[in-house]
């Protein structure tokens, strides 16, 4: 390969991680978890439920919007009624929880980013299935081995999981067409 070709190969990466760069920046930071923070679709104290949570800022309006689990965080972004101008998705990063029954306050990450196990043993939120997301694929995996379930990314999350009922989910389920958005809410798919 010529130095002109290696150059290109060079700039092209460096762009793409500068448009990344621009894409994080752009992104308003996460609220800390408090206790008046009341969860979108149950109406509850989110700290009364197990398990990770979710917050979602769209565009026009600077407060987050809370939920109990991180289930329930996606399925706002898969459900045709609820708004698409979402500024950030963040959920809990289970890796870094002091435990299942405390996700911890500020430990949030950006969904889109995050790895997920779906169908494990163990429940989050309401009580049902949940999507335990992490920063780092090595603890998914590793919270998978102990509790089952698989390692799924953001994009491709089975939208018959969040949105169906609490069934194992399918192996050839379909992610779902909204979730593929970019941090600008920007369908992609």
């Amino acid at each position: 390969m010529t130095r002109i070709g290696v150059a290109a190969i060079l700039f092209a990466a460096l762009l793409a991680t500068g448009c990344e760069d621009k894409q994080q920046a752009d992104m308003p930071a996460p609220y800390a978890l408090t206790a008046e923070a009341m969860g979108r679709y149950c109406g509850m104290d989110v700290l009364e439920h197990e398990g990770p949570k979710g917050q979602i800022i769209l565009k026009q309006i600077p407060e987050p919007i809370w939920f109990s689990s991180a289930r329930d965080t996606l399925a706002f972004t898969m459900l045709p009624e609820e708004p698409k101008d979402i500024a950030a998705i963040y959920v809990s990063d289970m890796g870094k929880a002091p435990s299942w029954e405390e996700p911890g306050a500020e430990n949030f990450i950006d969904a889109r980013t995050a790895h997920y196990v779906i169908g494990s043993a163990l429940r989050g939120g309401m009580g049902v299935q949940e999507a335990v997301p992490f920063s780092s694929q090595g603890d998914a995996d590793a919270f998978a081995a102990k509790n089952g379930g698989r390692v799924v990314g953001f994009a491709d999350m089975p939208r018959d999981y969040i949105l169906g009922s609490d069934a194992e989910p399918t192996a050839e389920a379909e992610p779902s067409e909204p979730v593929n958005q970019d941090a600008k809410g920007q369908d992609h798919g």
